[in-house]
C-alpha cells in the first residue's frame, strides 16, 4: 500500500475555481432570496456572506 493513499490531504480532490464561483453566486441567490438588496449583496466579501447564510438572524444587524 502506498503512503499516499492514506494521507487524505493528498488523495482528495481539491476545488476547482468554476465550482468556487457557483457557491458563491449560489449563496448571493440565497441571501437575495431572504430579503437582502441585490446591491449590498454584490459589495459583501465572501466571508460576509457565509457568515450570513449560516446565520440568518443577523441579517437585520449586518445589513441597514
Amino acid at each position: 500500500m502506498s503512503r499516499n493513499a492514506r494521507n487524505n490531504d493528498t488523495t482528495r480532490p481539491r476545488k476547482s475555481g468554476a465550482a468556487k464561483n457557483r457557491r458563491l453566486l449560489e449563496h448571493r441567490r440565497r441571501l437575495v432570496a431572504l430579503g437582502v438588496d441585490e446591491k449590498k449583496v454584490m459589495q459583501m466579501d465572501h466571508e460576509r456572506i457565509r457568515l450570513l447564510i449560516a446565520k440568518p438572524n443577523l441579517i437585520k444587524r449586518y445589513v441597514k
